[in-house]
Formats: structure tokens, C-alpha cells, sequence
């Protein structure tokens, strides 16, 4: 099954080592500068990629905790995923969406996308890709690409540009990292490799920052670890002492203001994925191409399962309107919802955000048509 994969390049991150050297001690990254008398909005933003992709986020969502398995029922996930790497690519600048007479003329899922830089990224899911649009001879729009790259083509001379097994190899490339683990589990007739979580706290910081983008209190996140287990009290969902379930339900609801509210970046103290994320370029849109991919892909909900379905429709409801928002281009400026700190308005990101801007268009109508 697993013939002819790709393994990800394994070794510690260069950019999370130079990440740590000169805010060691401050969680919130940021709050030194402050201090020294440097305001954060005057802070010097980076081009650091994160140590966690799009396409490894979105999966963690969707990614059952104990059994290391997707839903058998969720056919969207793999069409998402390919958005995710265009996402992706855009955002550590190496695709954008090509100029011409007729560009301004043409809906924004079908403008054409072009490679800009064929630097390795270090991911070779992303690096792959990056080698199937540079050699495509035919240009092709954002749609059209996610189509490709899915193997969702009549056309046979096209078949070749499909990727294949990606969620196989994300799950792979997550073992490397040590967020997940690989297990074989019985299943009727057949073995299958599982990945059950290793490092709960890939996963628990993922889910922190979907809760700030839907405008939930983090204190209401159920904690994927299963040490947090309680020798002497009964475990309920999730591995956790029913007095602990208790105080998170207890707090659903509190401070969640429906579909109002701007975006705002609050640092997760103490992170070990995220370090510096306040510093760092497209931060707060890194945050709006998540809950869109989770949204689309149907796994913005796996987080939510213990709220109460109020407070579920108020969360679903704020993702599809950020969709709205930034599914737009230029982003919907005069929606409440719209904040200038994902959108720098600098000639160099313009191209990186019409890329993310098409890539959620399609999402968005993809997820209306289901």
C-alpha cells in the first residue's frame, strides 16, 4: 500500500532553532520587543515557515485521536487537502496568480496561477507539487489545479499530474515529526495502517487557534492528551475526569459573540509549534486558511462535538462568513469581520493573498454545492 512513498526529509527545524534564539523565556514572543519600547505593529515581519503546514493542520482536525484514522464517510477531505498545498505554496511565495489583459475579465477560481520560485520548501509533498505546475505546459486556473492535482480529469494525458496517497503521506511526514505514531489495525478482512496522536500538543494548539479565529474561549477546548485522565475520577470523552468535563461545558458559550468580532492574534503561551507566530508574515491569514480548509473539508465540527449545537451553528456560521470575506477579491473590506492585520496591502503579499483569496472562492462554493 505504502510501495513507493515518499518520505519526508527528517532533522530538526532550522528556522524553529533560530525561532527560539532571542525570545527564550517570553511565551508571547512579541512582549520583549515591547517592552524595549518597540510596539508590535512596528515589529518586523518574517517569512518563517511554521513547523505545521496547512495540509498537516487540516488533517489533525479531522484525524480521530485514539483510533488514527479519518471518517470512512468524508469524500471532501482529499479535494481540500490539494487547496491547502496551493494555499500553501502562495503563502511562502512561490506560486501567484498570473497577470494578463484578461486576468481582471476572468472569475477568481479560474485566473491562471504561475511559479515564481522553484526553491525547495523542505516539504517534499509541497516541492512535488511545485515540480508539477513548473512543468505543466498548459497554464491552468485555481480550480482547474485542485482538479488536477486530485486526479479529477476526463483527460488521461492530464492522469499524471495527480498527486497520490497524500493523506498517507501527511500522516507519514506527521510520524516523522513526532506528533503521531503508526499502528496496525484490524479491520473485517484487511490490516491498515493507523496513526494515532503522539504529541497531543500539535493538536491542541491547532485546535486553540480555530477557537480565536471563531471568536470561542480556548478554555472551553477539550484536551486531546489522554494523560489528562484522572486516576480516581470516571473518564469522559476524550480522556478526561468528569469534574474536568464538567468546568470545560460549563464555560461554552461564555464570550462567543456569534458571528461579530474581528480576527484577532493572541499568541498561545508556552507553544511548542508556534513560536513567534505574532512575528511571523501571514500569521492571522495562515489562521483564516485553516478554519476555511476545516470548514470546507468538514472537520470544523470535530472540536465542537462536546458544545451545544447553539453554540455549533454559531461557530460553523462565523467560518462560512470568514469564507465570505476573504473568498473575495479584493477582501471584503466592509464586512465587519474584515481586519487590516491580515491584509498588509504590500505589492509582494498582494500576490500571495489573491492566491489564498481564490483558493477559499472555491472552497466556499464547493462547500455550498454539498
Amino acid at each position: 500500500m505504502t510501495e513507493g512513498l515518499s518520505r519526508r526529509r527528517v532533522g530538526t527545524p532550522r528556522e524553529a532553532d533560530e525561532n527560539a534564539q532571542g525570545n527564550e523565556g517570553s511565551p508571547f514572543g512579541g512582549a520583549a520587543a515591547a517592552s524595549n519600547g518597540v510596539s508590535a505593529p512596528d515589529e518586523v515581519k518574517t517569512d518563517r515557515a511554521p513547523m505545521l503546514t496547512l495540509m498537516e493542520e487540516t488533517l489533525l482536525l479531522g484525524l480521530k485521536d485514539q483510533e488514527g484514522y479519518l471518517s470512512f464517510w468524508n469524500d471532501s477531505l482529499s479535494y481540500v487537502l490539494r487547496g491547502c498545498i496551493l494555499m500553501e505554496l502562495a503563502l511562502r511565495r512561490r506560486i501567484r496568480v498570473s497577470k494578463d489583459a484578461y486576468t481582471g475579465m476572468t472569475s477568481l477560481g479560474d485566473r491562471h496561477i504561475e511559479v515564481i520560485s522553484t526553491k525547495p520548501t523542505g516539504e517534499v509533498l509541497l516541492d512535488e507539487a511545485l515540480k508539477v505546475i513548473k512543468a505543466s505546459e498548459a497554464p491552468h486556473g485555481v480550480s482547474s489545479w485542485m482538479d488536477l492535482l486530485s486526479g479529477e480529469t476526463w483527460n488521461i494525458a492530464k492522469a499524471g499530474l495527480q498527486l497520490k496517497q497524500v493523506r498517507e503521506r501527511l500522516a507519514k511526514g506527521l510520524v516523522d515529526k513526532g506528533i503521531l505514531r503508526t499502528e496496525k489495525r484490524n479491520f473485517l478482512f484487511f490490516d491498515m495502517a493507523t496513526h494515532p496522536i503522539q504529541d497531543p500538543r500539535a493538536k491542541d494548539e491547532v485546535i486553540m487557534r480555530v477557537f480565536d479565529s471563531l471568536n470561542l474561549p480556548r478554555s472551553a477546548a477539550i484536551p486531546t492528551r489522554a494523560a489528562t485522565r484522572s486516576s480516581s475520577g470516571s473518564a469522559s470523552p476524550n480522556g478526561i475526569n468528569s469534574a474536568t468535563y464538567a468546568s470545560r461545558l460549563s464555560v461554552v458559550g461564555q464570550g462567543i459573540s456569534g458571528q461579530g468580532g474581528k480576527l484577532k492574534m493572541a499568541p498561545i503561551a508556552n507553544t511548542r509549534f508556534y513560536k513567534n507566530e505574532e512575528t511571523t508574515r501571514f500569521s492571522l491569514l495562515r489562521r483564516v486558511c485553516l478554519v476555511a480548509a476545516a470548514c470546507a473539508g468538514s472537520v470544523v465540527e470535530n472540536p465542537l462535538i462536546h458544545m451545544d449545537m447553539e453554540t455549533r451553528d454559531r461557530a460553523v456560521s462565523r467560518a462560512e462568513s470568514l469564507m465570505d470575506v476573504y473568498g473575495n477579491w479584493p477582501f471584503a473590506r466592509d464586512s465587519a469581520l474584515y481586519t487590516q492585520e491580515a491584509d498588509s496591502g504590500e505589492a509582494g503579499d498582494l500576490m500571495v493573498q489573491e492566491v489564498v483569496a481564490a483558493v477559499i472562492c472555491v472552497l466556499r462554493k464547493m462547500d455550498r454545492i454539498i
